[in-house]
């Protein structure tokens, strides 16, 4: 199944969403796709059916993102809790998200018609060989790609971030390569998985459940998160658009807020500037490397 598909909005629909994005549109918006596996209780199938129905809806959603003009969506596909789950389950999800990044390699030229770039964030270590093989070519793929950025947070907690962040830190200060008071709110931010994408400005939650389940907690301290009481599978564009609309009717408040907490923009000192490029980089070719097949000894 292609991730990008045609236009499926009836004309009244596509009228709608034309009005919506007369309003103020979030440049970035961040799903936590809940009740897939509710989804499938409700309709008597398997949990993997669940999950095929959700993969469906993420890329419906993704395509209403497109045409509102959101240049950028992070979409909670898996948690590392999620292990916990049964084998069955997890070996069901592992090979259905290894045949959707293979399909995404073979959907090539339409990332690149659209200019959209791929990132997985997450602990990538936690994946099969050939998983994390299809993921690293998918973002090397797209990588200058940057019309649109799908954002795909898979083997992910919050929690686990910050920490590789904090000890990609304690890494940098034992070797001298940065000080103790270079250590800042920037600093750790720049060594997140999510360096180079802005802070989302909504989250959409599904499925009537009222938290974040350890998603983004470094970097949606000032978002609109809005709750949806629908399974995700069954989230619609009418729904999508509702989201849409409260974040519209937010954005006075928020712009307030966020003007109170901006002190503008923090430069880094040469060094810090150095150590954070060297760390870049580094995860670049260790990414390039993912892409390779496993040597044979």
């Amino acid at each position: 199944m292609s991730w990008i598909k045609e236009r499926t909005l009836h004309w009244f629909q596509f009228f709608c969403l034309k009005i919506i994005r007369t309003g103020y549109v979030p440049r970035h918006v961040a799903f936590i796709m809940d009740g897939n596996r509710r989804y499938a209780t409700k309709k008597n199938v398997a949990k993997v059916e669940g999950h095929k129905h959700g993969f469906r809806k993420l890329t419906e959603t993704l395509n209403w993102c497109m045409d509102l003009g959101v240049n950028e969506v992070t979409m909670y596909a898996f948690s590392i809790e999620n292990f916990k789950r049964s084998k069955e389950e997890v070996d069901g999800l592992m090979q259905l998200a290894k045949q959707k990044f293979e399909a995404l390699l073979e959907d090539k030229d339409k990332f690149m018609e659209y200019g959209i770039c791929v990132r997985v964030i997450g602990n990538l270590s936690l994946l099969a060989e050939d998983l994390r093989r299809a993921i690293a070519q998918v973002m090397v793929m797209t990588k200058d790609n940057n019309k649109v950025f799908l954002n795909i947070a898979f083997a992910y907690k919050s929690r686990d971030e910050i920490t590789y962040a904090i000890k990609d830190v304690v890494k940098g200060v034992k070797h001298n390569e940065i000080l103790s008071e270079d250590i800042s709110e920037d600093l750790i931010s720049e060594c997140m998985y999510t360096y180079n994408s802005p802070n989302p400005d909504l989250l959409i939650r599904t499925s009537g459940e009222t938290r974040v389940s350890d998603f983004l907690m470094w970097q949606i301290s000032d978002t609109c998160v809005y709750f949806s009481n629908v399974l995700w599978p069954e989230f619609s564009v009418w729904h999508f658009l509702s989201a849409i609309f409260y974040y519209q009717r937010c954005y006075p408040d928020l712009q307030r807020f966020a003007e109170m907490q901006n002190s503008g923009p923090v430069g880094h000192n040469n060094r810090v500037s150095t150590y954070v490029d060297k760390l870049h980089h580094e995860r670049e070719v260790m990414l390039e490397n993912m892409c390779l097949p496993a040597v044979q000894s």
